[in-house]
């Protein structure tokens, strides 16, 4: 093994962390009799090698002998190893991406294009593979055909061959995603995968594989759906519940569910990043994080066999499905039971993150039966993509599950659902909240977690948010080993719902020695029904030393003060401005300014102290000063021309301060227009969308402004909200106008407009939320009834 790998010149490449002469040690550790060597080599080639997915010089001289390594029946851990390829070799490079390949970016690409190539070649490989003794391997295997192999007519007869005579669950449920994923890459045989894994739906001998079966065809062949996919969903979880022991709850009745051993390793590998072209069994608005298989073409294998022929007859039954010829005295690897379990039973804790990775799993799937019946309920929903009534019923009967892991995995799914796609969502709410008093932490903090992203969306839960507050103050406050503390969920969620039960919680949290930094944004929210803790938020800012930790400690009571326009707390605000330290002394003061500015006239004594700052030598000071001291005193005529130079400010952020305060002056600032005009065609964007709504609010014309706001609404999500604002404030839009049509357009749409694939922000659902009612009232106009 391993011939010719010291003829290599290693020292000459690199790797993500520098000279790749550490590279024959890593491959020969994958063939290492020891488990914790297997295993830091393999968390080296992800780390390195093939960090974050990328392809380098080393990373192609590798796959000659990651070939040798996958063929070798004597090499442990072998599946790993066939992933490793797989990632490596499946990148997939459309013409889309090509086009937008600079020169820095030529090496990288060519890589991309030789390892797929390379890769590809040796695919023959894992067609022996997926009949290996090893059940790791058996689980890598269709994977790596159905990312690699040329020609899909074969894999997808091997897969189906293989399905009725393999002893493994979970291995089968591999086969089964493997048709999907060729079935996505080779749309020309969608149809028939379709066809078969219709048939599997319906007639297979596990529930588990019928589920595998309908989140595949939900993937590739949607149209191909039952009618009735919730209740015969529900029907499937409810027989693999019965079937694994899990159907009760083993927190209301002392029972637990048959115990699992560590994630295969293939979970491992996927976990790290090590699969960017594979089928990741969900998007963002599934599991938070993940993006999702576009299905394009393999662009670097053909298949010799015409694909609309019958050369491989799906639709036509050969066996009874799934049933396998299974030795009853053999472990088999049945449901719940790892593949490979006793082969990797001997692998022991090493600090890597593979190591660690393995580690959580298992503590997130102790007593789970059938932990992977997580992702295949979220390749369903993706696959259900805008069905949101389908969606929610079904996320509904998780929810009402006698099993708690089934609850925990439905909580997350249903974020991520409510996260994406607009609907009707208080029934579902409702079921979220009553998991909050669930004793299982785990259940209970990701309801928590879930209904804080919510805002006004949990009214449903709230009661049950605030009976958690009652019982269990441990949930107030979280704190870490660095950094300063932060409020709860449960907390921030009855916060952002306006709720005075609430009050309690914060009030202690501003006793504590350190205040959590989340504070005032949570004050904010509840507004003047948080009226009873200015006393508190005085009594800390006047507390705080004026020292570099000033910023961290004092822009929390100063978010509160300002939410709550709590004028009698100028005299502490004044005297952070003054004293503000040189460390973070510039976000200190810009937090001050604004606390006087939300106070109004109530902040008379601080005018001599903005009129000062009117002559700093920094162009952000003079602009924030000038804007509160137009709140404090309306004295146009000095703010003025301060303003008006910020139009000219180096830096785009302060011109945009200056634009938007210029606005809020109305027509008094009329003689700026013509420098407001001449903004609306500056290449940052943010910048040219305050422009044109200080201009519509100087000049009281909204021709211009509105034509080139809703250009920039088309260019980007991000400003929508803030150009709804101002359509809203002046509205109603004339029925038929440009305006109207854009509004209406969004209103009509059920995906929120500002959804990711493989990410998400805490704010997105209120964002969202917030752009529908503003669209809403522009177009009926402020104090009018509902508009659809």
């Amino acid at each position: 093994m391993f011939s010719g790998i010291d003829e290599v010149d290693w020292a000459s490449m690199e790797h993500a962390y520098g000279p790749a002469d550490d590279v024959p040690h890593l491959l020969r550790g994958l063939a290492s009799d020891d488990p914790a060597e297997r295993e830091a080599a393999l968390d080296g080639m992800y780390g390195a090698v093939h960090h974050q997915g990328d392809v380098y010089a080393c990373t192609l001289a590798c796959i000659p002998f990651l070939f040798e390594l996958v063929v070798d029946p004597g090499v442990r851990d072998r599946g790993g190893v066939v992933e490793l390829l797989t990632s490596i070799g499946g990148f997939d490079l459309d013409e889309d991406d090509e086009a937008e390949i600079d020169e820095d970016e030529i090496e990288g690409a060519a890589n991309y294009a030789m390892a797929a190539a390379a890769v590809t070649a040796g695919a023959e490989v894992f067609v022996g593979l997926i009949s290996d003794e090893d059940p790791g391997v058996r689980l890598a295997a269709p994977l790596a055909l159905a990312t690699l192999h040329r020609h899909p007519v074969r894999v997808l007869a091997l897969l189906r061959e293989r399905l009725p005579v393999e002893p493994d669950e979970e291995v089968r449920l591999a086969l089964v995603e493997a048709a999907g994923r060729v079935a996505l890459r080779h749309r020309p045989l969608a149809e028939r995968v379709g066809q078969w894994l219709g048939r599997l739906a319906d007639r297979a001998d596990s529930p588990g594989l019928r589920l595998a079966a309908l989140a595949q065809l939900a993937r590739c062949s949607p149209d191909g759906l039952p009618g009735d996919v919730v209740p015969v969903v529900s029907g499937l979880l409810r027989e693999m519940r019965a079937a694994t022991g899990g159907g009760t709850d083993p927190g209301r009745d002392g029972a637990d569910g048959a115990a699992t051993g560590p994630e295969r390793t293939a979970k491992n590998a996927r976990a790290v990043g090590a699969e960017p072209s594979g089928p990741a069994p969900a998007d963002a608005e599934a599991a938070g994080t993940t993006a999702v298989d576009t299905g394009a073409p393999d662009s670097t294998a053909t298949d010799t066999t015409p694909v609309g022929t019958d050369a491989l007859d799906l639709t036509t039954d050969t066996g009874t499905i799934g049933t396998g010829a299974v030795d009853s005295t053999t472990d088999t690897g049945a449901a719940g039971t790892e593949p490979g379990a006793a082969h990797r039973a001997e692998q022991t804790a090493a600090p890597t993150l593979l190591g660690q990775l393995r580690a959580l799993f298992a503590e997130e799937n102790a007593g789970h039966a059938t932990p992977w019946a997580a992702d295949l309920l979220r390749t369903l929903h993706v696959g259900l993509d805008d069905r949101v009534a389908d969606r929610t019923a079904l996320l509904a009967d998780q929810l009402r599950s006698p099993d708690r892991h089934q609850r925990i995995d439905a909580v997350r799914m249903s974020g991520g659902l409510i996260r994406a796609w607009r609907g009707s969502y208080e029934e579902l709410v409702a079921l979220v909240g009553e998991q909050v008093a669930d004793p299982e932490p785990r259940l209970a903090d990701a309801a928590s977690h879930v209904l804080e992203e919510l805002f006004s969306l949990a009214a449903p839960a709230a009661d049950a948010l605030a009976a958690r507050l009652a019982a269990d103050p441990g949930s107030w406050v979280k704190t870490w080993a660095a950094g300063p503390p932060g409020l709860g969920s449960p907390v921030k969620a009855l916060a952002r719902l306006g709720d005075p039960r609430v009050l309690p919680a914060l009030a202690a949290a501003l006793e504590l020695p350190q205040v959590p930094h989340d504070v005032g944004a949570a004050i904010v929210h509840l507004g003047e029904a948080a009226r009873p803790l200015a006393g508190a938020l005085r009594h800390r800012l006047a507390e705080v030393a004026l020292d570099e930790e000033a910023y961290d400690r004092a822009s929390p009571l100063l978010a509160g003060l300002a939410g709550l326009r709590a004028g009698e707390a100028a005299p502490e605000v004044l005297r952070v401005l003054r004293g503000a330290p040189e460390f973070r002394g510039e976000w200190l003061r810009t937090a001050a300014l604004r606390a006087l500015g939300s106070f109004g006239p109530a902040a008379r004594e601080a005018v001599p102290e903005l009129r000062t700052l009117l002559r700093s030598p920094v162009a952000a000071a003079r602009t924030e000063a000038a804007e509160a001291l137009w709140a404090v005193s309306g004295d146009a005529e000095t703010v003025l021309p301060v303003l008006s130079e910020g139009l000219r400010a180096d830096q785009a952020h302060d011109r945009r301060t200056a634009a938007a305060a210029l606005g809020a002056l109305g027509p008094r600032a009329e003689a700026v227009a013509p420098r407001l005009r001449a903004l609306l065609t500056h290449g940052e964007l943010w910048l040219r969308v305050d422009a044109a709504i200080a201009l519509w609010r100087v000049t009281g014309r909204s021709g211009e402004a509105t034509e080139a706001l809703l250009a920039d609404w088309e260019r980007s999500r991000h400003v929508r909200v803030r150009v709804a604002e101002c359509l809203a404030g002046t509205g109603p839009v004339p029925e038929g106008s440009a305006a109207a049509h854009v509004l209406r357009s969004e209103l009509a749409s059920v995906r929120r407009h500002n959804a990711m694939d493989g990410g998400y922000g805490s704010h997105d659902i209120h964002e969202d939320e917030k752009l529908l009612a503003l669209c809403r009232t522009a177009l009926r106009g402020p104090g009018k009834g509902t508009t659809k």
